[in-house]
C-alpha cells in the first residue's frame, strides 16, 4: 500500500517556550495598548502554538516553538491578501507583535470566528456547505506567486508521498483498487494554485448550521489543488457533491474528471493517515472512518 500513509507517528512536541495569559497581557501593553484593558483567557494550543481570547472578538497567536514562528510569518505576510477575495472569514491577522520580554518570536491578533468545528457540530446544512466549501475553494485557488510557502508532504503528487505498510484494513482490497485508480490518473499539470494545505472537518467552523469560517492554515502552500478538494468526501454526503464541484467552478475553479480522482485519492490518503495516527484524537480518528466509507461507497457507485 506504498503511497497510502505519509505521516509518521508523532506525539505533540514539548514547547521551546513557556507561553502564559500574563505574557499576553504584558505583549498587549507594550505593543497594542489600546487592547490592554481586555481580559486574556487561555482557549486552546496546538503542536505550534497557543491561543489565547483577547476580549470578545480576538484571539492572541503565540507561536510555542520555533516551527510555529515561521507559521505565523506566513500567515502575516499571504493571509491579508488572500483574505480580501475569499467569501468566508479566515482568521487574517488585524494585528501583528514582535519578540519582547523574553519571548523570542513574532505573534499575531486575529478575529475570533464565532462557531464550531464541523467535525463536533450536532448536524450543519450539507447542501448549504457543499455550495459555500466549494465556493471557497473556487475562489482560493489561483495561481500562486513563486516565493508562495512551500510544503514537501501537501499539494504534490500522491505518488511522491512516503508510504507505509502494514494497515489491518477491512477493505484492503478495495483501498488498493481505489489507489491504483489515482495512481493512473494523469497528473496535474498547471500552475501551482494557493492552497489551504489542511482541510478537513475540523478546520471548518458551523455557526447556526452554516459553515461560518475557516481556520488553522499553517500548511499554507500552493500546488495541486487536488488536496484541499478531497475535502468533499470528508464533508458531505455523495448527493451534494455535484452542488460542490458546481460552485468551484462557478468561483473560477477549474474541474474534471482527473481531478476528481486525485481528489478522491487524497481523501483515501488521508483517511488512512487519521485512522493510523488518532488514537488519541477521536475527532480525526472518526474522520478518517467517514472518509474511508465515503470513498468506498463513491468507488462502489449506485445500487441497482
Amino acid at each position: 500500500m506504498a503511497g497510502l500513509i505519509g505521516v509518521a507517528v508523532n506525539r505533540m512536541p514539548a514547547a521551546d517556550v513557556e507561553v502564559s495569559a500574563d505574557l499576553v497581557r504584558r505583549l498587549l501593553a507594550d505593543q497594542h495598548p489600546d487592547l490592554a484593558r481586555l481580559p486574556v483567557e487561555f482557549l486552546a494550543n496546538g503542536w505550534d502554538n497557543e491561543l489565547y481570547r483577547v476580549g470578545d472578538g480576538l484571539l492572541a497567536r503565540l507561536p510555542r516553538r520555533a516551527l510555529g514562528a515561521e507559521i505565523i510569518k506566513n500567515e502575516q505576510r499571504w493571509l491579508p491578501g488572500l483574505a480580501s477575495r475569499l467569501p468566508l472569514p479566515i482568521p487574517c491577522p488585524e494585528r501583528t507583535g514582535v519578540p519582547a520580554h523574553g519571548y523570542p518570536y513574532p505573534w499575531s491578533v486575529v478575529p475570533y470566528l464565532p462557531g464550531v468545528p464541523a467535525a463536533q457540530a450536532g448536524s450543519f446544512d450539507p447542501a448549504g456547505a457543499a455550495t459555500a466549501v466549494g465556493g471557497f475553494l473556487g475562489a482560493l485557488h489561483v495561481p500562486a506567486p513563486a516565493d508562495a510557502p512551500a510544503n514537501p508532504v501537501r499539494g504534490v503528487p500522491l505518488a511522491e508521498r512516503a508510504g507505509q505498510d502494514g494497515q489491518d484494513l477491512a477493505d484492503r482490497d478495495a483501498v488498493l483498487r481505489g489507489w491504483d485508480a489515482v495512481l493512473a490518473a494523469p497528473r496535474y499539470d498547471g500552475p501551482p494554485v494557493w492552497l489551504h494545505g489542511d482541510l478537513h472537518p475540523a478546520n471548518i467552523l458551523v455557526n447556526d448550521g452554516q459553515v461560518s469560517g475557516v481556520i488553522d492554515f499553517g500548511d499554507l502552500t500552493a500546488g495541486d489543488p487536488a488536496g484541499d478538494l478531497s475535502v468533499a468526501w470528508m464533508l458531505l454526503p455523495l448527493d451534494c457533491h455535484d452542488s460542490f464541484w458546481s460552485a468551484y467552478q462557478a468561483a473560477g475553479g477549474r474541474a474534471g474528471d482527473a481531478l476528481r480522482t486525485r481528489a478522491k485519492g487524497w481523501a483515501l490518503n488521508l483517511a488512512i493517515v487519521f485512522l493510523a495516527h488518532s488514537e488519541d484524537n477521536p475527532v480525526l480518528l472518526e474522520a478518517g472512518r467517514h472518509t474511508l466509507s465515503a470513498v468506498l461507497e463513491d468507488q462502489r457507485g449506485p445500487v441497482g
